[in-house]
């Protein structure tokens, strides 16, 4: 019936409750355990009520008494903290050479992690995958498979909603035959989500990086691949068919036009501005390259240009071949990042990914310069700050935000 939330009329003491609980328990994740007098000043509740509340949630399984109160006089009050074996997540980031799994608590605290390598030969299908390393980092954690509550898998590419197929991921064998998703489904006894891995290092960067706070901005990911993920209005935006931020395959100026891109998997952006140009350019301004065209070569050659060029006391014009690389790497990245700006007209612009990030502040400085004189716009630019497993970090935090939802719903028990 319209108007209605769980069954029951909006406005009433128990969808008032519900949300005077769901309060408490956000302030007991943002802030750690609280007293009961500090929750009811946090929510603006009287403290009858505040008790009822913590009485309510502890009878229910969702907080705990972690300890007392110290540092005043008299006797110290009882601090209440979310449950952590409440309910638990796990993310996985799968890419072509392994899938990384990892289990956190209700809290966030990661209490397991397991890392399965993937063979090129006699490679596991995409459930075998999944099952193996989820197992892993279950048992890692002392749980069992079904003590989980969701799984979020990140992956290359997007599945196409409307087909449940995987695309704008060639390079990921064993994920692309039909039917797939339901032979997850149906392995796995908890509800699972796919999200592209890119948007998934937005997700971390906006709930603990450098993207906190803001709700319309881009994330340009720079390692094997060019991709960004789009927040509009702080929601991830995907496209009709999960190819939103696929930009590698984007026409720019400076790059020749790729035809048949799905066909050749890459596009002028790529082209442009991918890990690959970096070795060519070094060796064009006269650089020793000692490895082939990778994306670990493009790293020490970033990691090398940012060194050389924070060390020159004359600024960043007189850092000689390094300076010249950054300036290049710089402009082509802007290139591709002023039609960005220019569609979306974004907050923020957050740089990440190994390769992007190996050229720390020198290449942020000089990116943030090329791109106030190619696009109208000026966004801020940050470098990310989620730098450890950001995929699976954000994994997790989908996970999490989607098992809170479910858990701290306390109207429809």
């Amino acid at each position: 019936m319209a108007g209605e939330v769980g069954g029951a009329t909006p406005g009433t003491p128990r969808v008032l409750r519900a949300m005077n609980d769901r309060a408490a328990l956000d302030l007991m994740l943002e802030h750690g355990p609280l007293s009961r007098a500090r929750i009811g000043t946090l929510t603006g509740l009287s403290k009858p009520t505040a008790s009822q509340l913590l009485a309510r949630l502890e009878a229910a399984g969702l907080v705990v008494v972690t300890g007392t109160s110290e540092g005043r006089p008299g006797p110290g009050a009882q601090l209440y903290g979310v449950n952590p074996r409440a309910a638990y997540a796990a993310g996985l980031d799968v890419n072509p050479r392994r899938v990384l799994a990892a289990v956190a608590d209700l809290t966030g605290r990661v209490v397991g992690e397991f890392t399965l390598p993937v063979p090129r030969r006699e490679r596991p299908g995409a459930v075998r995958q999944v099952t193996d390393a989820l197992d892993g980092a279950v048992r890692a954690a002392g749980l069992a498979r079904q003590d989980v509550h969701r799984v979020v898998i990140g992956t290359p590419g997007a599945f196409d909603p409307s087909t449940g197929r995987l695309r704008y991921a060639s390079h990921l064998p064993g994920w692309h035959g039909p039917g797939l998703l339901e032979e997850l489904a149906a392995a796995l006894p908890m509800p699972v989500e796919y999200e592209n891995d890119v948007n998934l290092v937005a997700v971390a960067e906006q709930r603990l990086g450098a993207a906190a706070g803001y709700r319309d901005f881009v994330l340009l990911w720079s390692e094997e691949g060019l991709g960004a993920a789009l927040v509009l209005g702080g929601r991830l935006h995907r496209g009709f068919t999960g190819g939103a931020g696929e930009v590698g395959f984007m026409p720019v100026p400076g790059a020749p036009l790729v035809r048949n891109v799905a066909r050749a998997g890459s596009g002028g952006f790529q082209e442009l501005a991918g890990a690959r140009v970096l070795p060519a350019l070094a060796r064009e301004l006269g650089l020793d390259v000692p490895d082939r065209d990778s994306p670990e070569a493009a790293v020490r050659l970033l990691r090398a240009a940012a060194e050389e060029g924070g060390a020159v006391a004359g600024g960043e014009d007189d850092a000689g071949a390094y300076g010249r690389l950054l300036d290049s790497y710089a402009t082509g990245l802007a290139t591709g990042l002023a039609a960005l700006v220019a569609v979306l007209d974004p907050q923020l612009v957050v740089l990440s990914g190994d390769v992007a990030l190996a050229g720390g502040e020198p290449l942020r400085r000089r990116v943030a310069a090329e791109l106030a004189e190619l696009a109208a716009a000026r966004p801020r630019l940050a470098l990310g700050a989620v730098r450890e497993r950001p995929v699976l970090r954000g994994a997790l935090e989908a996970a999490l935000a989607a098992t809170r939802d479910d858990v701290f719903d306390t109207l429809a028990r």
